[in-house]
């Protein structure tokens, strides 16, 4: 595969690939109703042992790769690329953030670091996000980000409850990039020293 299980690290976060080794911190900040969202539903219990499963079913995902965001020894969240499509040098990243680590630095620097990855060491030249129309806040967030929106795919998917979705569709091209990586290092307030 084209993307390769590497540790990123930034300043505040630190993204490590995704193990059932996580589980047991993920599962400390379960939340059902943090799901609603996401297109391949939730855990099934929320222990533990749920988690593993869950996880090991992320993994097992053909075209993903999947990140724990860690901030310092916490667990923050999820982070993946999906849909990678190494032909035509594209890629999709999806984020799940739990709840204390919202609205913080997490999600801009995890970003940062995925898309710096993707565009600068993998060569991609778009990255694409898909927002369930309903969540707003995300909608917000990518247009924070510099996103582009271009457009709603209508009953783009069926979501595990069998909500019919509506989905809005935001991408970051390799010609955006320098817009974005230096909006992103400024609201971060850095520069990364050397990778």
């Amino acid at each position: 595969m084209w993307v390769k299980p590497v540790v990123l690290q930034g300043r505040y976060v630190r993204l490590e690939p995704l193990t059932a080794a996580h589980a047991p911190l993920w599962a400390k900040h379960h939340e059902p109703e943090l799901f609603a969202y996401m297109s391949r539903g939730a855990p099934q219990a929320g222990d533990v042992a749920g988690y593993e499963e869950y996880i090991e079913y992320l993994n097992d995902e053909p075209g993903r790769m999947n990140w724990a965001i860690r901030v310092g020894e916490d667990f923050a969240g999820r982070i993946s690329y999906v849909g990678i499509t190494e032909a035509h040098r594209k890629l999709e990243i999806g984020t799940f953030i739990v709840r204390p680590y919202q609205g913080t630095f997490v999600n801009p620097e995890s970003k940062y670091l995925m898309l710096r990855h993707a565009i600068e060491d993998l060569g991609a030249i778009r990255v694409q996000f898909t927002v369930d129309v309903r969540n707003e806040r995300s909608q917000r967030a990518m247009e924070k980000l510099g996103a582009v929106r271009e457009g709603v795919l209508r009953k783009a998917a069926i979501t595990p409850d069998g909500h019919i979705r509506d989905s809005v569709v935001y991408s970051i091209t390799d010609d955006d990039w320098p817009r974005v990586k230096a909006g992103l290092e400024a609201r971060l307030g850095y520069e990364l020293e050397s990778r």
